[in-house]
């Protein structure tokens, strides 16, 4: 498998602007996400909070993700970047898709291919996809990739870090991380908890072994995400361009000491 970790030193880090704010493959089909857009309403907020003191760089997360979703080996939804030794140690950051809540990709695609569920996750509609790439040059956290040519063979990584529950993309669209709906929506038609009970969770939380991932309703303040932004002083990526997105870094090192060295230029 190819590696995906990225260097990404400790400059390139602040300039991704962690802006500092206390804020079972079978013979039946598998599901294509509900076309539902925003219309609607949902109980339901989902976010993600990842500790990067915790996080040891395993790339189980990307594994998992991969295997999940049956994702190309030259495409990743979930990216792993090895960042400078922080006092000493070494440390790593994990960028998923940030499923933001003003989705620049959401607005710029011509077709709404890519749209809001009523649960705020940002999805892809693959069949309206045309691939004109829009939303991948919208995108200002790089969460994107365009598929280039059709994924045929096995996927390696099944079935040792987990089973396909969604189909292949076909060539010629733009693909990325959707917080495992297929999952969070199995699970919570029985009666199961995305982000307490693992097979209502997305891939990539439930496989950490340090628990460096974490995954809940946002709308719900005795559920994990909520109890650690109660908890924690947290940031997020390029906070700010305004696009509020619901991925949260929580990271000790990040204070006001460094707050000078942040640029407002554009995630790359």
């Amino acid at each position: 498998m190819n590696n995906p970790e990225t260097s990404l030193g400790r400059r390139n880090f602040i300039k991704l602007a962690l802006v500092g704010g206390a804020v079972a493959a079978g013979a039946k089909a598998l599901p294509k996400p509900a076309r539902s857009g925003a219309e609607g309403s949902s109980p339901y907020r989902w976010g993600m909070v990842i500790d990067i003191e915790k996080c040891i760089g395993c790339g189980y997360c990307t594994m998992a993700c991969k295997a999940s979703n049956d994702v190309s080996p030259e495409i990743y939804w979930n990216k792993l970047f090895e960042l400078d030794e922080i006092q000493g140690e070494k440390r790593y950051m994990t960028v998923p898709c940030q499923h933001c809540e003003n989705a620049p990709c959401v607005d710029a695609c011509p077709v709404k291919a890519t749209y809001h569920r009523a649960d705020g996750i940002v999805m892809m509609d693959y069949d309206r996809c045309i691939g004109c790439r829009y939303c991948e040059v919208a995108c200002p956290y790089g969460a994107r990739s365009f598929n280039w040519k059709e994924y045929v063979g096995e996927n390696s990584l099944v079935p040792m870090w987990g089973t396909p529950d969604v189909e292949r993309r076909p060539r010629g669209v733009v693909e990325k991380c959707s917080f495992c709906y297929q999952k969070i929506d199995r699970g919570l038609e029985n009666g199961l908890m995305p982000g307490v009970d693992p097979e209502a969770t997305p891939a990539c939380v439930s496989v950490c072994p340090t628990g460096a991932r974490v995954f809940g309703d946002l709308n719900d303040p005795t559920s994990p995400v909520s109890i650690l932004l109660e908890k924690n002083h947290v940031t997020r990526l390029r906070d700010d361009l305004g696009t509020e997105p619901r991925v949260y870094y929580i990271h000790a090192h990040f204070n006001s000491e460094n707050q000078e060295d942040i640029t407002t230029e554009v995630c790359e």
